[in-house]
Parts: structure tokens; sequence; C-alpha cells
């Protein structure tokens, strides 16, 4: 192999690929045979299957036991916007989390005290071990789950207040901006930092993604006079969803 070719494993795949793409192979169409592969580009055993892993790898084709491999649907992604408050109208199906209006949607939660991790102690400038409340969510839209978030709130803050509990209380589900007014403390920032990863076991679980799938995650983080209030990690499944950010300019 020349120096900057590809390896035939990948160039097999990135002609499956072009079929898959340009619709030569609908959705719900299988996939040539491993044998069928070797045959028709002229590779061996080994480089048809690793062929066929890479369109696996890539959420392009779902095996079905006992059956073949088979091209799958490829979602239209929507859009999740974002904004770093939420409007003062209250219009809005995940409160902070969705901020276009667009839809109606539902959520559940559940709130827990726990030790803050060395690593969210850094984001909220806490000592590891310190007690935060934690909050996990799961949001839906037309029963349909969409996103995953897990915030933090150090108790020394909110601890033995009517805010203790995000979603409780005479303030529950207001969302932090609000709930720290509520306490005397003044939210003026707030920062998300956005990467990609593989999912998790259990967050492909809840958000009904297929094993190996690419998540978005959000790491936003809520500052008073520089203080960090809240921090969260909100996880998209990246097949299905963009994330746009309505920005205001000042």
């Amino acid at each position: 192999m020349t120096f900057g070719e590809q390896p035939a494993y990948l160039r097999v795949a990135g002609d499956l690929r072009k079929k898959i793409v340009d619709g030569s192979l609908p959705p719900h169409t299988r996939l040539p045979s491993q044998a069928r592969i070797r045959e028709e580009y002229g590779v061996s055993d080994t480089v048809a299957l690793e062929a066929r892993k890479v369109l696996m790898a890539e959420g392009l084709v779902e095996g079905r036991s006992g059956s073949g491999t088979y091209v799958r649907e490829q979602p239209v992604p929507r859009r999740i916007a974002r904004s770093g408050y939420r409007p003062a109208a209250g219009a809005t199906p995940f409160r902070q989390e969705q901020a276009d209006g667009e839809g109606r949607g539902t959520w559940e939660s559940s709130s827990r005290q726990a030790d803050a991790s060395a690593a969210i102690a850094e984001r909220l400038a806490i000592r590891p071990g310190d007690r935060v409340m934690c909050t996990k969510y799961v949001f839906r839209e037309a029963g349909e789950p969409i996103m995953l978030s897990t915030s933090w709130e150090p108790l020394a803050l909110t601890g033995r207040t009517p805010v203790m509990l995000p979603e409780e209380g005479p303030l529950g589900g207001m969302g932090v901006v609000e709930r720290m007014a509520a306490i005397d403390i003044v939210v003026d920032n707030v920062t998300e930092e956005v990467g990609a990863r593989p999912g998790l076991a259990e967050e492909l679980l809840a958000l009904g993604g297929v094993p190996g799938h690419v998540v978005l995650v959000v790491h936003r983080t809520y500052y008073a006079s520089g203080r960090p209030v809240e921090t969260a990690d909100v996880v998209i499944p990246a097949d299905r969803y963009q994330v746009a950010y309505h920005l205001p300019v000042k």
C-alpha cells in the first residue's frame, strides 16, 4: 500500500456508504453478504468483514438475528434550541433546556444529596466530598426521550432553603436563575462547552439509541459574580438532534 492510500476495508466501506447515502441501497435493504462483497470488490473475507463492521459502527446498518445486515433508516435531525436564560414569557417546553417554544414536552426528575466527585467539585469550585444536590432529568417530546440532564448544586448555597430541591417547593421547576434570585444570589453568567463521545450504555438505553452511537454532551455552568452556583451535563443523541444557539447581541 502506497503512502496516503486507504486500507482496502475503508475503500470498500466508503463505496458502500456512498450507495447508502445516494439511495442505491435504500433503508431496510439487505446489505450485500460477506461473500458478495468479497466477489464484487475482489477482497478477502477479512476485508469484507471489517468493511461491514465500519458501517455498523457508523450506525448506517444493523444486524438482524438470523436474517442478515440491513440498511438503517436515518432520522432527519431536529433542532434543540438553547439559550443562556429562559425567556421572560416562560412559554418553553423544557424551561431553560429548550428555548425555541416550538413544541411542548414533558420531563421526569429525581433529586438526591451526594458527595461531589473531584470533577464536579472542580466545576463548582468546592472541595471533593462536599455535599451537593444531584438532580437527574429525562426530557421527552411527544413521548420520545430526546435529552438527559444531570445537575449539581452546592448545598452550602441552597441547603435548608426553600430552593434546595430544584423541582419541589414553592419555586420548584422555576429554573436556576429564578431559584437563585429567591435566595439573593444573582446569576449573571452562564457557560456551555459542547463535545461528543460514544454514549454510555445506560444513556443509550434511556434515549432509545443503538450501542456505539455518539451523543452530544453539553457541560453547562451558571455563575454569580464569578462563583459557580450550578453545573450540569446535558446529553443529546447526535444522530437525531442538532443543537442551535440563540445568542443575544450586546
